[in-house]
């Protein structure tokens, strides 16, 4: 091909590429929105203006060497084998759903049981997977991992880099037992020194290897431990992730887990978020940014500089308010995660010469935000974001009904059950199934349809090889 030619190329696809909209995604956004019941069809809301939502891995890896309790997992997951080339299979089925049926954009995490069960080799091709079909993935573990894991998982076996970043979350709670060095915590205050040895971690990751990482930290509530949030805040929230997300218990899984009464008032939504403030030492407002049913998420953006905690946009200013609604408009073509930055700004540029009025909402907004925060303490800290989520997953007797309801069709009279059918459609949690074409929100795989997978995997998968013993 000749040079000329060969240059054009370059150029249409580096202008497509750097395009801020995306018709398969604008697509993608107004079948979501379409999909929303009108009460979550709020000024506030992601889905179906910025994004379509996150999306998870099942199936793929049920086995876990922690017992938790509650466990969300079902009888029969330790009973399956983890297999690498059952993984790749699976992921890459059910991450070509997700593309055909959510755009070419979103975060996906891989979960199942415990990641770091996999060899290697397999995590990182699953990470590969994902990526290939338009997913910023995030490995879901316990934390407790072998010294040579993370080395292993960037660098192939030739020592070769094959991972430039990382995303992980780390789910420590004190109703988790197995845990190497401390078995059974006697409280959640005990879990720091492993807390923060999980994100030093990443830090040796990008100073040995260049590898840079994005960690959450993950936490189920139960009554054992809910009078504890608000110190983890105060404690985790100084160690390096960039998330802390909380989870009140929910009866589904295994019950041979359930411990306490997961339904009392002061391990309800109002009384969790209320510890989580407590423990950010400011009030986190819920409602400037909305992700999915606010009976079902929590969501509050902002940074820390020092030891305080500011919002990113105040729900108090009009302002706010309308900087919010440009972002949400406007930015959804952008990509903000796991896009090169020179992709970004390239986007953001060529937003800004066509929306010339957007430069002066978003330095307006910035004045604002200097102004709340203060010059000097700018100048003293340097700003780190942290974001803090409240997930509350339903009970599966709650589900079960109403996503028969939901299959037929139907619409329960029954407010309570119709409550249920309304966050299970806003769900902002969806999981592929390929043989089926459909997807399906997270607590209804829980709740209804895990045992079922579970059961044939360990046919398919079985820890003992069964015509061996014969």
């Amino acid at each position: 091909m000749p040079f000329a030619a060969r240059a054009r190329d370059r150029i249409r696809a580096w202008e497509r590429r750097t395009r801020p909209r995306d018709p398969e995604t604008d697509a993608a956004l107004a079948r979501r929105w379409a999909e929303l019941p009108v009460s979550a069809r709020t000024p506030a809301q992601v889905l179906g203006r910025f994004g379509t939502g996150c999306e998870g891995t099942h199936g793929v890896f049920p086995a876990c060497d922690l017992a938790c309790t509650p466990c969300y997992h079902s009888r029969d997951a330790n009973r399956v084998r983890t297999d690498g080339a059952h993984t790749r299979r699976e992921v890459t089925a059910q991450m070509a759903l997700l593309r055909r049926l959510r755009g070419p954009r979103a975060h996906a995490q891989l979960i199942g049981g415990e990641v770091t069960l996999l060899a290697p080799d397999d995590h990182a091709a699953a990470l590969a997977i994902m990526r290939e079909h338009g997913r910023e993935p995030m490995s879901m573990s316990h934390g407790d991992l072998d010294d040579d894991y993370l080395p292993r998982l960037v660098r192939g076996p030739e020592g070769r880099r094959r991972l430039r970043r990382v995303s992980f979350a780390g789910h420590f709670d004190s109703q988790m037992f197995g845990r190497r060095g401390i078995p059974r915590p006697p409280d959640e205050a005990s879990l720091h020194p492993y807390r923060r040895r999980f994100v030093e971690r990443f830090d040796r990751l990008r100073r040995e290897h260049g590898v840079r990482s994005f960690l959450a930290h993950t936490m189920t509530v139960t009554p054992a431990n809910v009078g504890q949030v608000a110190e983890v805040v105060a404690e985790v929230g100084r160690m390096g992730f960039g998330m802390l997300s909380f989870q009140p218990a929910a009866f589904v899984g295994d019950d041979r887990r359930w411990r306490d009464g997961y339904r009392g008032e002061d391990v309800g939504a109002d009384a969790v978020w209320a510890q989580i403030e407590r423990g950010a030492g400011t009030r986190l407002d819920h409602r400037v940014v909305q992700n999915g049913d606010l009976r079902c998420n929590r969501t509050a953006y902002g940074f820390y500089l020092g030891d305080h905690w500011y919002p990113a946009l105040d729900g108090d200013d009009a302002r706010d308010l309308a900087v919010r609604d440009a972002f949400l408009t406007h930015c959804a073509g952008i990509g903000f995660g796991g896009t090169p930055p020179v992709v970004v700004a390239a986007r953001l540029l060529r937003l800004a010469l066509g929306r010339p009025s957007l430069v002066a909402v978003a330095a307006g907004w910035a004045a604002r935000a200097v102004r709340r925060a203060g010059v000097r303490n700018l100048l003293r800290h340097r700003p780190r974001p942290v974001t803090f989520v409240m997930h509350r997953f339903m009970d599966a007797d709650e589900v079960a009904p109403a996503w028969e309801l939901t299959s037929r069709g139907e619409v329960s009279e029954d407010p309570d059950v119709r409550g249920v059918q309304e966050r299970l459609a806003a769900c902002h949690y969806a999981m592929a199934h390929p043989e089926s074409g459909t997807l399906v929100p997270a607590c209804v795989q829980h709740a209804v349809l895990d045992p079922g997978e579970n059961a044939r995997l360990r046919t398919l998968l079985p820890l003992v090889d069964v015509r061996s013993r014969r």
